[in-house]
Formats: C-alpha cells, sequence, structure tokens
C-alpha cells in the first residue's frame, strides 16, 4: 500500500499552514512507499538549496524507515551507521524527514521538509504526518 495523491496533498497543507504559523518558508516532499515523489511545494521564497534537501529527507525515512533524525544519531563517528550518508545517491541524516504510517501501522511514504533550522524542519514535517492520522 502506498500514499495517493489526495493524502500527499492532505500532508502538504497541514505542512505549509504549520510554516506559516512559525513564520517561516519550506520546501515540503513527499514519497510514496517506493520512495518515488508524489507531491512538493515549494513555499515563496523559500531557499533554491532546500528543494533537493527535502526530497532526500523524504527517500532516506522512508529508504530506513525511521525519521531522519534518529539515522542521524547512529551515523556520528564511531556509530554503527557512520557514513550512510554517502549511500543511495546521498542520504541526509539530520530532522526533518518521517516514515508516514496509515491506520493499520504500514509505511505508505514519507515526508521530508527543508529550509530553517532541524527543530522548524522536523516541526513542519511532523504536522504533515499528523494531519493524516
Amino acid at each position: 500500500m502506498s500514499i495517493t495523491l489526495k493524502q500527499a496533498e492532505t500532508a502538504v497543507q497541514a505542512a505549509k499552514a504549520k510554516a506559516s504559523d512559525i513564520d517561516t518558508l519550506m520546501n515540503i516532499a513527499i514519497v510514496d512507499a517506493g520512495a518515488n515523489l508524489v507531491a512538493f511545494a515549494r513555499m515563496d521564497g523559500a531557499w533554491l538549496g532546500s528543494l533537493d534537501i527535502a526530497q532526500k529527507k523524504a527517500r532516506t525515512a522512508r529508504y530506513f524507515d525511521m525519521p531522519t533524525g534518529e539515522i542521524g544519531k547512529l551515523s556520528q563517528p564511531g556509530g554503527s551507521l557512520f557514513n550512510i550518508e554517502h549511500s543511495n545517491g546521498g542520504l541526509i541524516t539530520f530532522p526533518g524527514g518521517i516514515p508516514i504510517k496509515n491506520a493499520s501501522g504500514e509505511i505508505i511514504g514519507a515526508i521530508g521538509v527543508s529550509g530553517s533550522s532541524v527543530e522548524n524542519d522536523h516541526t513542519v514535517a511532523q504536522a504533515g504526518v499528523d494531519a493524516l492520522q
């Protein structure tokens, strides 16, 4: 099972609303269960460099079925996943990517957000996920 376009659009809208609430501009990417891009939004004025980061955060979260910030903790020097960010064509291992689950707990996709501090990126991504719960 994979996220639908309608669900992806709902997540993007919720993430955009949260970004506006906290007065930041974001790039928001939603990927399906196969890590393929389903929906993307670049808020007016959001950093161009964050386009790629948002998409990589979403793919990273789906590839490993965990939030990107958790992968980051494991990929520090001496950690079990040290240097993993160099795999899969480049991963992002700091907060802002979160898997998306359906009501049965199955992962159906992921969201990746970039454009502000990693704390704000995670907050906005979580709002997108929460909109589908």
